[in-house]
Formats: C-alpha cells, sequence, structure tokens
C-alpha cells in the first residue's frame, strides 16, 4: 500500500505528525505551527519541516481542562493535551497564529507554563498576530510580523530565511515547492467537485492533512502519485457541502459518506480555504504577509457577509444540494454566519442545515437525521 491508495492517506491521517521524532533524530529541525496564518515556506526556508499540529477527538486531559477552563474550543483542549503529554519533545518551536481565541489562549498558557517549570521540556513559542483588513496598513503590520517570525526562526534553527544573513535563494527555493503543492491540491479539488468525481471528501480532507505535516516537495512527489492513479468515479449521490467549525478530524465526513452523502467541499482551513492563500513569486516578507492577508474568510476574522458569500458560492462550484453547518460548543463565530448564509443560500435555492453547540463528535444519527429534514429532502 502506497500513495497511489487511498488507504494510505487514511492510514497516514491518523498518524500524522508522529514522525517528528524520526525527523529530529536525522538532524532535521522541525517547527510546529497552529493555526492557518503561519507562512511554512518561511519555516522551510529557515531550515526546518513546519508541521501543523492537531489534538485528538477523544476526551482533553483534566490538566488542560485545570490549564485553559473548560470553556473552550474542544480541539485546543485535545491539542494542549497532547503537547503536555509529550508530543512536543524534538519540536524547536511553536508557532501560534492569533486567528482565533483559543489559539491565543493557548499561546498565552504555553508561554506561562515554560515560565513556571521551564524543566518540563515544551518547546519555545511565538506569537505570530496576522491580520486580515484589506488595507495597506494592515499589509505593513503584516509585514513587520513576518519579519520578526523570520527573527524567531533563525533564533530556533541557526539559520536566517530571510535578509542579508540568509543562504542565497533561500526563501525562493522554498516557494518553489509550495507553488507546486498547490497546484496538485487544486487538482485534488477538481476531481472531488467533478460531475463524476473519483476523490471523496474523506481523501480530501486525508490529503490536506497529510501534506501539512512534511516538506512541501516531500508532500508533492506524494500527490503525484495519488494523481497518477486510476481511481475509480464514485457513485452519484446527493452532494453536501460543509460549513461552521474547522473538522481536525474525520469522523464526520466518514459517517456522511457512509450513508452515500458525498461531501463535495468545505470552507474550513483544513480543507478547501487553505487553497485560497496564494504562494507568492516575490521571495519578500511582504509578499508572504500579502498572501495570508488576502486568504479566503474564516469565521473569527472575516465579516458575516463576506462569509455568507463565500459559503454560498463555493457550494454552487461544488453543486451542492444542501449545507451543513455544523458548530463545535465553545466556538461561536461561526455560528454568527448562520442567519446571513441561511438568506444567501436560499436566494439560490439551497437549504442550509445546522447543527449548532456540538461536541468534538456528533454523533452520525445526528448527521443524517438533520439531513433528512423535509427542507433539504425537497
Amino acid at each position: 500500500m502506497g500513495p497511489a491508495d487511498p488507504a494510505w492517506w487514511a492510514q497516514r491521517y491518523r498518524t500524522r505528525g508522529d514522525d517528528v521524532g524520526d525527523r529530529v533524530a536525522a538532524g532535521t529541525p522541525v517547527v510546529g505551527v497552529v493555526g492557518a496564518d503561519v507562512p511554512v515556506e518561511l519555516v522551510e526556508a529557515a531550515g526546518a519541516v513546519p508541521v501543523r499540529l492537531t489534538g485528538d477527538p477523544g476526551p482533553p486531559s483534566a490538566e488542560a481542562r485545570h490549564v485553559l477552563g473548560a470553556a473552550v474550543d474542544a480541539p485546543t483542549l485535545t491539542l494542549l493535551t497532547r503537547l503536555l503529554g509529550g508530543s512536543a519533545a524534538g519540536l524547536a518551536g511553536l508557532v501560534v497564529s492569533r486567528d482565533c481565541q483559543s489559539s491565543l489562549a493557548m499561546f498565552y498558557a504555553l508561554r506561562e507554563l515554560r515560565r513556571l517549570d521551564p524543566w518540563r521540556g515544551l518547546p519555545p513559542v511565538h506569537l505570530l498576530d496576522l491580520l486580515h483588513l484589506p488595507r495597506a496598513s494592515t499589509t505593513a503590520y503584516d509585514t513587520a510580523e513576518v519579519l520578526r517570525l523570520a527573527d524567531v526562526l533563525t533564533g530556533w534553527t541557526g539559520r536566517a530565511p530571510l535578509g542579508p544573513d540568509a543562504p542565497a535563494g533561500a526563501l525562493a527555493d522554498a516557494l518553489r515547492p509550495a507553488r507546486a503543492l498547490r497546484e496538485r491540491l487544486l487538482l485534488v479539488q477538481q476531481r472531488r467537485r467533478a460531475a463524476e468525481p473519483t476523490v471523496t471528501g474523506s481523501l480530501a480532507l486525508h490529503v490536506h492533512g497529510v501534506v501539512s505535516t512534511v516538506p512541501a516537495a516531500e508532500a508533492v512527489e506524494l500527490l503525484d502519485a495519488l494523481l497518477a492513479a486510476d481511481l475509480p468515479a464514485l457513485s452519484a449521490g446527493r452532494r453536501v457541502f460543509l460549513t461552521g467549525s474547522v473538522q481536525d478530524h474525520d469522523a464526520h465526513y466518514a459517517a456522511l459518506e457512509d450513508a452515500g452523502w458525498h461531501v463535495a467541499g468545505e470552507d474550513h482551513d483544513r480543507g478547501d480555504l487553505a487553497l485560497t492563500v496564494q504562494v507568492p513569486a516575490e521571495p519578500t516578507a511582504g509578499a508572504l504577509a500579502l498572501a495570508r492577508q488576502r486568504r479566503g474568510p474564516a469565521s473569527p476574522t472575516a465579516s458575516v457577509p463576506d462569509r455568507a458569500a463565500w459559503t454560498t458560492a463555493e457550494a454552487a462550484r461544488c453543486g451542492a444540494h444542501v449545507v451543513l453547518s455544523l458548530v463545535r460548543a465553545h466556538d461561536e463565530a461561526p455560528g454568527w454566519d448562520v442567519p446571513a448564509q441561511r438568506r444567501a443560500l436560499a436566494a439560490c435555492g439551497v437549504p442550509l442545515v445546522t447543527l449548532v453547540g456540538q461536541p468534538h463528535r456528533t454523533a452520525p444519527a445526528d448527521l443524517l437525521a438533520a439531513l433528512a429534514a423535509p427542507a433539504v429532502a425537497a
């Protein structure tokens, strides 16, 4: 079994990030990434492997709950559980992007834990505060933030990714495979959205999860093998588009697909929303900052009208018969989008089904009951 087989991606997805120790033992620094705003090309230019971290859809530890409190989005609690349990061992550092309040809370908690208990072995942590307003002042602020991150990475890895001390062409060399990777991810998206799709929603989710934990050049080779495979067309089924909270596990996709639905797309940053980040051609801090500033709208950082327009347009491109908004407890921002999303989708004749206040894993029966509503069946 290899990367031409969807089962390989499913297995690798469940163990993504587990090879940090092997990379470190081989002499390659690894930098943990939390959130969607971190310019991973800059991390690679600093000579490190960027690994986007994830929690576990199991229950968080009592210590994580004690540190952050119970009123925090479940993925943040489970990620902190893993970090406190030793999964951060070997990381050269951890970059947390301020893309939601839960991530910000985790940054402050980790910074304080390092101060209070330096023998615990937690890595140094850095907050990257990128903004997304369409203003020149925002671009200037974000550029300064990227330059500050470059200095931090230099201290962690001993290799400057930018500036006069950087190896010649370091950032340009990192941008090339990143562009190639995005091109291949767009091909995966096309095959998922096709009239006769050969890529399931689960496979697409697995692909996004795996490639966010390996160097871009390695990810390109893996995707080339998948794209060269002769995958069978899926049987015709109803198409659902997911909105709401970011999905950091595949249980909901699997439950929907087991019931005959095709998860044709989503608007969260562990899926199709990640493809809105254009990889710049210019190897500068300003170009990296602008690429993240202009990424597609996420609930915690974008206006409600922008989110509604984006969800509606993407659902239409996917040929969705219904949009399912799955919003976890303590993840309030996606719930604010619902009224405007419902109005915009109704104007296109697409029903919106909502499940709000959900646990980390929604029961399959609840998912299917929501999609069995009369408005959806019509």
